[in-house]
């Protein structure tokens, strides 16, 4: 229990830690980057008014985020306002705060990449497990060794780019963009729940294709080593049926380091699919973070990135602490 207790300690120091160097990095990385954040406000101010008054708002503007101070001056605070749970106001969208952009943003894409992971894990572990006892003996089983190369191999934003070619633009079946129609009213009924899954396809389409192609792979080559393991060999020797060594030994021993990867998976869910989002012009937070980019929204950049720094950062926590106690084999073997 006490060395439990000592790796339990350590894994929440090195948590600690990652959250802090994480920290430090988000604020400096875009500040590094060339341009003036207030350029894009200030020639839309003028372009509306007198310039003196977007001078004027502008400097404003500059006084309010703290753009005037020190680097370290604005390093202290942001970490004072971050302490308090305050993630500060969006340059671009002024006066709105970076909580509500993300808000906004954050149900779209775990929505979208949630079903997408899970969806892709189940199948892919299950067809490859099959795959990897049985492929050898059958032709159409062999064929899709190959098939999973190809997904795994393609680029996502690659296969999004053809998914839209053939099923947005050649054969208008599903729409361009967005994530609903600009005729449906946001509300939790049957018409819009279907539109919304109708604009969702090829975006989650894309993302569960090219996951699909790991997840087999992963799992076939995982049950073709454990196939000479001597527990197997022993239910063979019993005359066990073989669906039965199959899901009740090989495959449940498989399992654990596949769901380490659906895990990790699940980590990086809240940061989306950056690149697919943009394609898709789907609202989730890749395509915020994209705009955040553009427009260099420090406190969007910022609390966006740190979002997702915080999911996966939790979620190698979790794997870490529960791992000894799922699997007796990797506990500490420090005595007590």
């Amino acid at each position: 229990m006490a060395a439990y207790l000592k790796y339990l300690a350590e894994r929440f120091a090195l948590f600690i830690a990652t959250i802090v160097i994480s920290v430090t990095v988000v604020f400096i990385v875009p500040r590094l980057v060339p341009g003036d954040p207030l350029g894009a406000v200030f020639l839309s101010l003028a372009q509306m008014g007198g310039s003196m008054n977007a001078t004027e708002l502008v400097a404003e503007y500059t006084r309010r985020f703290g753009l005037d101070k020190s680097l370290w001056e604005q390093y202290i605070s942001f970490l004072a306002q971050l302490l308090q749970g305050n993630l500060g106001y969006s340059i671009a969208s002024f006066p709105s705060e970076v909580a509500d952009l993300l808000r906004n943003s954050l149900p779209w894409t775990i929505g979208l990449l949630t079903v997408t992971t899970l969806l892709s894990w189940v199948i892919g572990s299950l067809a490859g497990a099959v795959v990897g006892w049985r492929g050898s003996g059958s032709r159409f089983l062999q064929a899709l060794v190959p098939l999973a190369l190809i997904l795994y191999a393609t680029p996502y934003y690659i296969l999004a780019l053809l998914l839209i070619f053939l099923f947005a633009f050649h054969w208008p079946i599903f729409p361009l963009s967005g994530n609903y129609s600009v005729t449906m009213t946001p509300a939790l009924t049957l018409p819009f729940i279907a539109d919304v899954l109708h604009h969702a396809f090829l975006p989650a389409l894309s993302i569960v294709l090219v996951s699909l192609g790991w997840w087999f792979l992963s799992m076939r080559s995982l049950i073709g080593a454990l196939k000479g393991e001597d527990y197997i060999l022993l239910a063979e020797a019993k005359g066990l049926p073989e669906r039965r060594i199959l899901w009740r030994y090989a495959f449940r021993n498989a399992l654990l380091p596949q769901a380490t990867g659906l895990a990790l998976s699940l980590g990086h869910v809240v940061g989306g699919a950056l690149i697919t989002e943009v394609i898709f012009g789907y609202p989730g937070l890749g395509w915020l973070i994209y705009n955040s980019i553009k427009g260099l929204d420090y406190p969007v950049i910022q609390g966006s990135v740190l979002l997702i720094i915080l999911s996966v950062a939790v979620a190698n926590f979790i794997i870490d602490i529960a791992y000894p106690l799922i699997d007796p084999r990797i506990r500490q073997a420090a005595p007590d």
